[in-house]
């Protein structure tokens, strides 16, 4: 996935640093969206589906922690970068408490910015391809039937086929069988993919 596929908002309330900052990183590749203040970036971030943050920590109407804070707690935090001047570290740590992923200090040089941001859209990109992976086995294990999704209970617990025919009151053949046809649906190469697969989703949504 390329940079271009992720956007990087930059969230500041100085006019000139914003359009810097979108100059700056436009020229490298990222495709970039500004925002005036945290609140104008708040009223949008739940429609934000791969994408990453630069903010400035000191903004009038909400500081850079605050808006963090509101992020996590509305479920739409992203991979977020605070831009902190003199005296600000204390504030970039509590920031990277509420889910930053990394702060910089004013002054700061161009190549420093732009490995930050393209660390911060390498991981929305990675939550992207996460939240399609989840997608596409709950639909599998939507076709599965109620036997073959207690089967597969079963295997991801690391029962044996024997301590699985036991418990379900079927042979160890019919366990095999109804293997055989959830690996399939599951579209799983092998057990430790289908284990892989189900790693990710909650037990009650599989049994």
């Amino acid at each position: 996935m390329s940079s271009t596929d992720t956007v990087v908002h930059v969230v500041d309330d100085e006019e000139a640093v914003r359009a810097s900052l979108a100059f700056l990183l436009t020229s490298a590749g990222f495709a970039v969206r500004v925002h005036e203040s945290a609140t104008a970036f708040l009223a949008v971030a739940g429609q934000i589906h791969n994408g990453c943050l630069i903010t400035d920590l000191r903004m009038p109407d909400m500081d850079g922690v605050e808006l963090l804070r509101r992020l996590r707690d509305n479920d739409t935090m992203l991979p977020a970068i605070v831009i902190t001047g003199n005296g600000d570290v204390q504030m970039a740590v509590e920031a990277m408490k509420h889910g930053a992923i990394d702060f910089i200090e004013k002054p700061f040089s161009d190549e420093v910015l732009i490995e930050s941001i393209g660390k911060a859209a390498a991981r929305a990109s990675e939550r992207v391809q996460l939240t399609q992976t989840i997608d596409q086995t709950r639909q599998r294990l939507a076709l599965l039937s109620e036997r073959e999704r207690q089967v597969l209970s079963g295997v991801v617990a690391g029962q044996p086929n024997k301590a699985i025919a036991f418990e379900l009151g079927i042979s160890p053949r019919t366990v095999e069988v109804y293997r055989a046809g959830l690996m399939g649906k599951m579209q799983a190469r092998s057990l430790p993919d289908l284990v892989r697969m189900v790693m990710n989703i909650d037990i009650a949504d599989i049994g």
